[in-house]
């Protein structure tokens, strides 16, 4: 009997222990599987290493600090990036540690491997007005304008990652009241969370204008789709957004130096919601987050909640005289031009 050895723990890896028991999104194990290709195109083409003659024993603390300097180095990857490849490789040689405990002192010299300090980013958000701009750029008279704008309204008031997005069906949609939207999170967690009235209307409106395709029952039909019925991909949904963001800069109110990403969006929600003096129990929940947390962080970037609650409770000590101009003391000027 052949030995097991990566080709079977790296299969095991990605259809065993990561859906299976670790239950992680689609999207999370399509980066770990980006972080393996990565590795085994840098084994071929800097170590002349092919892929099928990998082994577990060839793989050490040496040989991983490689791979993360040509990330850098080579491929001109992101610190942030270079330690999600990390995050990967630390995940899969934990697993296989506990089944081949022979390997461990050089497994732990891989988990050992330190991640690299970043700066913390300002986490982007949009201004309510800022917001509602955008959201108006939209022109319903057309069909597909129509469901730009529907689809826009809904992923600012579900506050939903791009990817739930693409996952809503027509049976996740309640627009009768109190309007709800299913959402379908990370790990397949499900949560409902309350639309507006008025995003409540526009896709009751959508709703009765849906066309199904036929030979899929109208309950599983994808909400948005595109020209070809087929439901809109995330970077469908990313392009329709620049569309309108790049229509919505020519109004000079909207000043927004930043990239405006579907997760924009939810990070404005959140944001909004917090000004609205919202529990952050229950953004959480609305978010859904695992924890406080998580939800913390737009606590501590909403700048004018900070501000007016400063300027509530402390009391403003400083001069109301205005500064006087000195350049015009005559004699202070001539004094400083002696010195020259």
């Amino acid at each position: 009997m052949q030995k097991a050895d990566l080709p079977y723990y790296v299969t095991n890896f990605f259809t065993i222990y990561l859906p299976g028991q670790k239950n992680l999104s689609k999207n999370t194990i399509a980066s770990y599987a980006a972080t393996f290709k990565l590795l085994f195109a840098f084994c071929r083409d800097k170590k002349n290493i092919p892929p099928e003659r990998l082994k577990l024993s060839m793989l050490n603390e040496s040989l991983v600090t490689e791979f993360l300097s040509w990330l850098e180095s080579d491929r001109n990857c992101s610190i942030t990036t270079r330690n999600q490849r990390l995050v990967s490789l630390h995940s899969f040689f934990r697993f296989v540690l506990v089944k081949e405990p022979a390997y461990m002192d050089t497994f732990i010299k891989i988990l050992r491997i330190p991640y690299k300090k970043t700066t913390k980013t300002i986490v982007p958000y949009l201004s309510e007005e800022q917001m509602k701009i955008l959201l108006a750029q939209p022109d319903g008279k057309s069909w597909s304008g129509f469901r730009d704008k529907v689809m826009l309204s809904v992923l600012y008031d579900s506050g939903a990652r791009v990817q739930e997005l693409v996952d809503l069906k027509v049976k996740d949609v309640r627009t009768e009241a109190p309007a709800v939207i299913t959402l379908h999170g990370k790990g397949d967690k499900i949560r409902q969370v309350p639309i507006m009235s008025s995003t409540a209307e526009l896709l009751k409106y959508y709703l009765e204008k849906y066309k199904p395709v036929s030979g899929i029952a109208r309950g599983d039909q994808p909400l948005f789709v595109n020209q070809k019925k087929q439901s809109l991909s995330r970077w469908g949904i990313t392009y329709i957004i620049n569309k309108y963001v790049d229509k919505a800069k020519d109004d000079p109110e909207f000043k927004a130096d930043f990239n405006i990403t579907p997760h924009v969006f939810r990070h404005s929600k959140a944001v909004h919601m917090v000004r609205a003096g919202i529990n952050l129990i229950y953004i959480r929940d609305f978010l859904g987050h695992a924890d406080c947390c998580t939800t913390e962080i737009y606590a501590r970037i909403d700048t004018e909640t900070k501000r007016a609650a400063i300027e509530k409770a402390c009391k403003d000590i400083f001069p109301e005289e205005k500064t006087t101009d000195w350049t015009a003391d005559e004699d202070l000027m001539f004094f400083l031009e002696a010195l020259v």
